[in-house]
Formats: C-alpha cells, structure tokens, sequence
C-alpha cells in the first residue's frame, strides 16, 4: 500500500578509498577550524571582561529601604501572587515595640526568600509591589555551586544601609509623580513618633 506518490531514489554508489578513509571530510574540518582562528572571539573573560548591557536589562533582585533605613516590604504578598515561576515565598510577622526603625509598617517580612533557578527575570514582582519594595537591578546573579544556595534570602536581597542601590531608572514616570502628592499615607515617612 502506497502513502503518497513521492518516491525517492538511493543510490548505492561505490565510495573510493580517500572516501572511505574520511580524508575530505577530516581536511573540511580542519579548514573550517583554521578559519576560526583568525576570527573575532564570541566569548567574552567574564567578570572581568563585561558585554554591554541594555538599559532595561532585568537582574538581581533588590528589597529597598526607605529614606530612613527601614525595610519598605510589608509581606502583603502581592509579588508572590504575581510572580508566574512561583518563584517567592514569604513569612510575615508583627512589628515589636522598638522596631520602629527597621520596618516600615506594622507588619513585615519576616523571612523572603526568591529561588533564583526558578525566576524568569520578567519584573512582575516590582509592578505588583504597592510599596516599591522590590526592584530587579542591573547586576548579574552569582554563579553557585549548590542548588541550594540559589534560593535567596533577606540577608542576599535587602540592601545595605550604607550601600545604597540607585533604582531610579527602574521607577516609571507615573510613580515618581505619585510619590509628590502630599497629604498621602503611601508617601508619609516613619518620623519616630507612635499615632495614639
């Protein structure tokens, strides 16, 4: 029973002796070799050699603190929510008496953890974040040995105090001017002084 009327015809030509030794395909190597020899190099000696980045190139992840060194996050979970990996997870817990200074709010992330082999670097986290708590960078996530050390907590993610990240090219015009409107509880800075 025939399929189609296509047909193909095999021919079951004699090889010659240079043929059947692969010396024409071993000297076509060996040519195309040679030519890469004098050919610009694709690879780069990374780090410390570094290719040109976009500007709107999705990195490291950064948890922000605010103008007075107080975690902006709030474990609402909204970034969890969005992200499509389900790459984050988190714990949240009530502020103590005194931890003014260190949270922003009254509840906080207690543990946040990104698993970054399962993140696709799309920024959904910092659209959802109502807080502008998390924003990915422009630096490269560290080449690691373990699985395990992959999975990134708050002592990876929050910024330093002292080593402050600019992620002002990240924010959209439209949060900028959001920011300015007085009179707005997202905007008020934690002063030191408890509402009675």
């Amino acid at each position: 029973m025939k399929l189609t009327n296509r047909s193909k015809v095999v021919s079951n030509k004699e090889q010659s002796l240079s043929e059947r030794m692969y010396l024409p395909g071993i000297a076509k190597g060996m040519l195309i070799t040679a030519s890469h020899l004098f050919k610009r190099r694709a690879t780069v000696k990374y780090p410390d050699e570094l290719r040109p980045i976009a500007a709107v190139f999705r990195g490291q992840h950064i948890l922000k603190r605010d103008e007075n060194g107080a975690e902006r996050c709030t474990a609402c979970g909204l970034c969890a929510v969005a992200c499509p990996a389900e790459a984050i997870t988190m714990e949240s817990a009530e502020r103590k008496k005194g931890e003014e200074g260190l949270y922003r709010e009254e509840k906080y992330a207690k543990t946040y953890e990104i698993n970054m082999l399962r993140c696709i670097f799309c920024g959904l986290c910092e659209e959802a974040c109502p807080k502008e708590a998390i924003f990915l960078t422009d630096r490269m996530v560290a080449t690691e040995f373990e699985r395990e050390d992959f999975i990134y907590g708050k002592d990876k993610l929050v910024e330093k105090v002292d080593k402050r990240i600019d992620v002002t090219k990240r924010q959209t015009i439209e949060v900028a001017e959001f920011k300015k409107i007085p009179g707005l509880k997202h905007n008020e800075l934690w002063q030191g002084k408890l509402k009675k």
